[in-house]
């Protein structure tokens, strides 16, 4: 008997991924880590609040479904009484007209709502309150997705049944695993022509690299699909319109499918089995009542064991569903599992910060300063992860609560502007509903309203009593924002002094809801350049600024952001600065030196410079003893040398274009002679003229190159016309063919799983020869690419021509490549 045991735990193991003793290294981590987050505000007791809240996220690629999901879980939750429509452009969320013009989400939407409803509440139980994210899924917003994931506890990834797991798809799962938030994931539109279950439940396991737990079955009737099995509870759920909707308990189905699907309750057995036998790998119960061949597992124990594999947020399991959420087929069921699967804010490790270089967890930055106990002064810790002006409530900032409670009215200092403010109030968002709160507990989301300067990724602390903040918490950051560079951009003229200040106001709104928006100004021509992520990203923002301010002013094309840069070493160039600043007089002198920055010597540069807009300026202050009595302050000196020589590298001599990839040593000559009476300006002013005057210096000697954004480029597209566009872009676009993959499920790397041992149930057309059935073989494939953007900017509607509008394509930003050969001339 024992011999019999041990082979079937065998036979379990070589089902999923991980050993026993890593299961239980993993199991003890999460252990420990809930431990101590209970402990994050100095009590170990979970509130029901907070046990009842998530927040949660929904991620996915374009088109995949996410809004209309959000929508169905609005109208099933009561929060409206009629289901917003993509296609008819009425949706709750996006209530932007350009969303709804084009059919895509372009913000973030928050949107609170309680479920289940009251009424299907089990006694002694309440509601759990789900803030919910509907982020967008184009890749141009790719910011504003990795802004919201921080913030969340848990997330639903929802993909197309009809196109699997697209390249966008796995980009965002990899930004969720390097949050390591909890995840399942929802296939969506299985009502579609081509629609796949197996192949989409294969495709998780291969290109998510997790071990798929089959909770749900679509329910077919021949080819039609008409409802979901919950494998868990052994249910079935059946709809014929949105509040149509039959349920089947176990007993039910079973006498039903019984005389008239035998097949249908076959999968349904076998789809329970190896459910428990997937779980088995990473939960000991499960393991343990399947060794002992309990036939009756308890669906309170397989989802206990389900809440538990995810909550690391690991993604090595990966709980999978099924709907169609245009025909409301799956959306109630969804909610359920967020509910019963999906970690609340007190089951979560506790949040990172940032002061200075250096990363702790929040609870070790708050403690007090020599003690082992956190300040009990610090009322709140908050942060601000999306900031936008709304169509009632004019400009609000969405805050999620790390640390106590944050209440209406009470002075926040942002230790990003290392300013304070006070809140006009703090509201609940329902898309373009609001609605008045008091306060907002650790691990809640809500708006704060009439904040004046607080940007996306600021972090906002209150202190009892109005007290002032500790010096060593005056510069503590959640999670920064790490903004990528800008790829496109375009020039604006704004038609004289009135148009050129509303627009001025127009992108510093706009930059401040959006910092990867990026904007200057030149002060000889009062042209304004505006920078972006992509082609939309600025169409999108652009059209925002003109529906709110009415911008009098010529707005040039959209083109490729290019950037200069230095060949070699340039020679020493000192530069005397001796005029009066703001009426001061004063003189500094200093001398620069520019170079490129090697990939290889980029590490050791970091450790004596600093870093921004993909240039490292250090900064040398020689200590003498004229240096000492005139410098009062060396870091205020050091720092407006710094403002001073990322002014000059702002634009480059040969096309104005700003400057990348740039070393820059500024030395400031402390002899007697050299420095008197300085002020901040002197400093600054000292190093941009030092740094312009060698970049002009470089261009008369033409050391100067310019260098172009590449792009990564994922172009999926039928095998028959896969070798067409392949030689469309190497020849015609310069680009480079990295990899060209079998898009079918089958064919995917065994990288992490054998994709032999997954359980996808099969499609009701595996065995039927149909129309839909053939469409549903169509052989795609995938060309992943290095392009540069140039080529890359009207792409996706050349591309319908070779592929009769059977492609999907998505680039993020690779790299800066120089540009040689006739493609200079060019620009």
């Amino acid at each position: 008997m024992i011999v019999v045991a041990l082979c079937r735990r065998a036979s379990v193991r070589q089902c999923g991924l991980f050993s026993t003793s890593v299961y239980r290294a993993a199991t003890e981590a999460r252990s420990s880590r809930r431990h101590s987050s209970r402990n994050v505000g100095g009590t170990r007791n979970i509130s029901s609040m907070l046990e009842n809240t998530r927040n949660i996220g929904i991620i996915a690629h374009v088109d995949a479904g996410k809004t209309t999901t959000t929508e169905r879980m609005l109208y099933y939750s009561g929060v409206t009484q009629r289901v917003g429509d993509v296609d008819s452009g009425n949706t709750v969320t996006d209530f932007l007209e350009l969303e709804r013009e084009r059919g895509i989400t372009i913000q973030s939407a928050a949107i609170t709502f309680n479920w289940p409803l009251q009424r299907d509440c089990l006694p002694g139980t309440t509601p759990k309150t789900i803030n919910l994210i509907d982020t967008p899924g184009h890749q141009d917003f790719r910011f504003e997705v990795d802004r919201c994931l921080p913030i969340l506890d848990g997330a639903v990834c929802i993909i197309d049944s009809v196109k699997g797991v697209e390249a966008h798809t796995e980009r965002v799962w990899s930004s969720a695993q390097e949050f390591k938030i909890p995840r399942i994931v929802y296939c969506n539109k299985l009502d579609r022509e081509g629609a796949s279950f197996r192949k989409s439940v294969l495709e998780i396991g291969s290109r998510l690299k997790g071990w798929p737990l089959v909770c749900q079955i679509p329910w077919w009737e021949k080819e039609d699909f008409v409802g979901v099995i919950d494998v868990v509870d052994g249910v079935g759920y059946r709809w014929k319109s949105e509040r149509q909707k039959t349920r089947y308990g176990p007993t039910e189905l079973k006498e039903m499918l019984s005389s008239s699907n035998q097949p249908l309750l076959a999968e349904i057995q076998l789809a329970r089995q190896r459910l428990i036998e997937g779980l088995a790998d990473f939960d000991e119960a499960v393991m343990d009542e399947f060794l002992a061949e309990n036939e009756n597992i308890p669906a309170s124990l397989l989802k206990q064991a389900i809440r538990k594999s995810i909550q690391s947020g690991d993604g090595r399991v990966i709980p999978v569903f099924a709907g169609s959420s245009f025909r409301h087929i799956g959306v109630e069921p969804l909610m359920d599992a967020i509910a019963d699967y999906l970690p609340n804010p007190a089951e979560r490790p506790d949040a990172e910060v940032r002061v200075g270089g250096t990363k702790s967890e929040l609870r070790e930055a708050l403690k007090q300063k020599g003690k082992n106990t956190i300040d009990a002064n610090v009322s709140s810790v908050a942060s601000v992860f999306k900031v936008f002006d709304h169509p009632k409530e004019g400009v609000i900032s969405f805050v999620r609560v790390y640390h106590g409670t944050l209440t209406r009215n009470a002075p926040s200092f942002n230790t990003h502007m290392l300013t304070q403010e006070r809140p006009m109030g703090i509201l609940q968002i329902s898309a373009s509903k609001t609605h008045d709160i008091q306060e907002l507990s650790v691990g809640q989301i809500g708006a704060l309203r009439g904040l004046k300067k607080a940007r996306t990724g600021d972090t906002l602390i209150t202190m009892a009593g109005g007290k002032a903040v500790p010096e060593n918490l005056r510069h503590i950051q959640i999670r920064p924002p790490e903004i990528p560079p800008p790829v496109a951009f375009l020039q604006v003229d704004p038609y004289g002094n009135v148009a050129a200040q509303q627009l001025e106001i127009a992108l510093e709104s706009a930059s401040r809801e959006d910092p990867s928006l990026r904007w200057s100004k030149n002060s000889k021509t009062d042209q304004f350049t505006i920078q972006g992520m992509g082609k939309l990203h600025l169409d999108v923002s652009l059209y925002n600024m003109k529906q709110k301010y009415k911008i009098d002013a010529e707005f040039g094309p959209i083109e490729v952001d290019y950037k200069e840069c230095v060949n070699t070493m340039t020679d020493p160039r000192e530069v005397v600065f001796d005029r009066p600043v703001a009426g001061k007089s004063g003189k500094v002198t200093c001398s620069v030196v520019l170079k490129p920055i090697e990939a290889d010597e980029q590490d050791v540069l970091m450790e004596s410079g600093v870093e921004k807009d993909g240039n490292i300026v250090q900064i040398e202050i020689p200590m003498t003893g004229d240096a000492s009595a005139v410098l009062v302050d060396t870091d205020e000196a050091r720092q407006q040398l710094f403002n001073g020589a990322i002014a000059g590298l702002a634009r480059g001599p040969r096309r104005a274009s700003p400057m990348h990839g740039c070393h820059v040593h500024v030395t400031l000559n402390t002899a007697s002679d050299a420095l008197e009476t300085p002020t901040g300006g002197h400093f600054s002013s000292a190093a941009k003229t030092a740094v312009q005057a060698a970049l002009r210096d470089a261009f008369d000697k033409s050391q100067i190159g310019i260098v172009e954004p590449i792009m990564l480029t994922h172009i999926t597209c039928p095998e028959a016309v896969a070798g067409t566009v392949q030689h469309d872009i190497t020849a015609g676009a310069g680009g480079h063919i990295l990899e060209v993959n079998d898009r079918s499920a089958e064919s995917a790397s065994e990288e992490l799983i054998d994709i032999s041992k997954i359980y996808a149930p099969p499609d009701p057309y595996d065995s039927i020869t149909s129309l839909r059935g053939k469409k549903s073989i169509a052989r795609m494939v995938e060309i992943i690419a290095k392009v540069p953007y140039k080529q890359m900017l009207n792409y996706d509607e050349h591309l319908r021509s070779k592929t009769a509008g059977r492609h999907s394509m998505t680039m993020s930003f690779d790299s800066f490549a120089k540009v040689v050969g006739h493609r200079e001339k060019d620009i």
